[in-house]
């Protein structure tokens, strides 16, 4: 029992960050799900409970959702996180989070490079990542950041990215859980133990929209760059141990 409240108390945390940044909740959540479940119930247990916190996010800020960016984004990134959730089962994803953490920590410059130069990323460029970051959210759980540049470059920010975020990364976890279910991977016992994280998310993530109401877009950009810093060194330090 004490087990389970304290993964619904760091729940209720990742939820807090997650609606506060719009990613995050996994990285966070991840490690005491496999601590607490092990790793075979983890992965399924994190996409089920996924799947709350984006909708809970989406339901926070629905005012705020572009949906031209939410089109261009989900129509190839579902596609592609099925055929990802099919490599999960099939393949060992470690040697993965080497390239993610790096990609992840060089994102911190190329962030600020990009808002520098006020460069903007374009629908058919949104389509690419889309298709990209569907296929590795397929594979791995921990790639919320990757969606970071990729809709901040397109010109969105504080509500607007956490909504069309968790808009298109609804629709890519209902793929991969639907993924698992068809494969045997998620029973109900394994499903009852998600829905149960999920509530936990959801309950944090409108705890975040109160916080993020008062954040400046300055704040705002520093706590971005703190996410990809912390993913990025959790990441390498999860390849090497």
């Amino acid at each position: 029992m004490l087990s389970y409240l304290f993964v619904l108390f760091v729940g209720l945390g990742a939820g807090l960050v997650g609606g506060l940044l719009g990613t995050g909740s996994s990285i966070i959540l991840l490690p005491i799900l496999v601590y607490t479940f092990g790793p075979k119930q983890a992965v399924p247990i994190m996409a089920v409970a996924a799947v709350m916190g984006n909708l809970a996010r989406v339901l926070a800020w629905w005012r705020l959702v572009d949906w031209r960016a939410f089109l261009a984004y989900s129509v190839t990134g579902v596609p592609a996180a099925i055929l990802g959730a099919r490599t999960l089962l099939a393949l060992p994803p470690h040697w993965i989070d080497v390239c993610l953490g790096l990609f992840f920590l060089g994102m911190i410059p190329v962030r600020h490079w990009l808002m520098a130069h006020r460069y903007r990323i374009r629908l058919w460029q949104l389509s690419v990542a889309g298709a990209a970051i569907g296929y590795l959210t397929g594979v791995v759980l921990s790639t919320g950041p990757l969606s970071v540049p990729a809709f901040t470059s397109y010109g969105l920010i504080k509500g607007a990215f956490i909504s069309t975020e968790a808009a298109c990364s609804l629709l890519l976890y209902i793929a991969k859980v639907l993924t698992f279910g068809s494969s045997g991977a998620l029973p109900p016992p394994v499903f009852a133990k998600g829905l149960l994280v999920g509530a936990s998310l959801m309950g944090g993530t409108f705890l975040g929209k109160i916080v993020m109401m008062k954040l400046n877009e300055r704040v705002f950009q520093r706590l971005l760059d703190v996410v990809l810093l912390c993913s990025g060194l959790a990441l390498l330090r999860a390849a090497l141990v």
